[in-house]
């Protein structure tokens, strides 16, 4: 098995797509291989440059002329509940946390192909069968968690939400979540980001990082809510968010 160091390790250029964010954009993405035992080490050195994983690839955005993906993450130990977020807290006190092993089962695969059918309907996710969101969830060389929430007090305590996470030397990192589109009300993707918060707080941690963040895609505009964000400004460092 191939061990790469930052010296050693082969970049790739994807060809432009139509992006997912702005209309009338292409966007291209920078990527590489994780594989080896130094694939840990490699992982946390190129998520703090903004990089983000995808099963056993990590990459960014290398836009031509574009630099409007900006990765994010939440300053923990800074962070103050609002009201808002107080409201979500107390809907859903009846939702039940548990962090397992990353293994797919038909469960997740049943409330997954839900959430694509009714918030990415078209995209390319909604046509993956059940071995592709197996390999989507356990092909990683890194340490990766799935976090699961169950709502208990229904029949059976249906699962409702679920959350892919790599575990950080500094924090969490939020890969894919999906959820109980039906329950709108309880404000579930909220709820997995505060509990990530929570987490990273109990475990003596510092940041939660939510991926990348476009200033005027829609999509995008809940992360703005969590406050203090940085965001990571290549040779800057990360800088807080303004």
């Amino acid at each position: 098995m191939t061990d790469h160091t930052p010296e050693s390790t082969q970049l790739f250029l994807t060809a432009a797509m139509p992006c997912p964010y702005l209309p009338d954009r292409q966007e291209r993405k920078l990527f590489t291989h994780l594989t080896g035992k130094r694939a840990t080490s490699l992982h946390h050195l190129l998520s703090d440059n903004g990089f983000r994983r995808s099963q056993n690839l990590i990459y960014r955005p290398a836009c031509d002329g574009c630099t409007a993906c900006q990765s994010v993450r939440i300053v923990a130990g800074e962070f103050a509940l609002s009201p808002r977020f107080r409201r979500v807290l107390k809907r859903n006190a009846d939702i039940s946390v548990e962090v397992c092993q990353p293994r797919a089962t038909p469960e997740q695969y049943a409330l997954f192909k839900r959430y694509l059918a009714q918030r990415h309907a078209g995209g390319g996710m909604t046509q993956m069968s059940f071995v592709d969101y197996e390999y989507m969830i356990e092909d990683t060389p890194v340490q990766t968690v799935v976090v699961q929430y169950r709502l208990t007090s229904e029949p059976g305590s249906p699962l409702v939400a679920v959350a892919l996470t790599d575990v950080m030397p500094d924090g969490l990192s939020m890969v894919y979540s999906f959820y109980d589109t039906t329950l709108a009300q309880r404000g579930l993707g909220n709820l997995l980001i505060l509990d990530h918060i929570n987490q990273v707080r109990m475990a003596g941690l510092s940041y939660v990082y939510l991926g990348y963040w476009v200033k005027d895609s829609p999509k995008m505009a809940y992360k703005g809510l969590y406050r203090p964000l940085e965001i990571q400004r290549g040779p800057l460092g990360w800088r807080r968010f303004d």
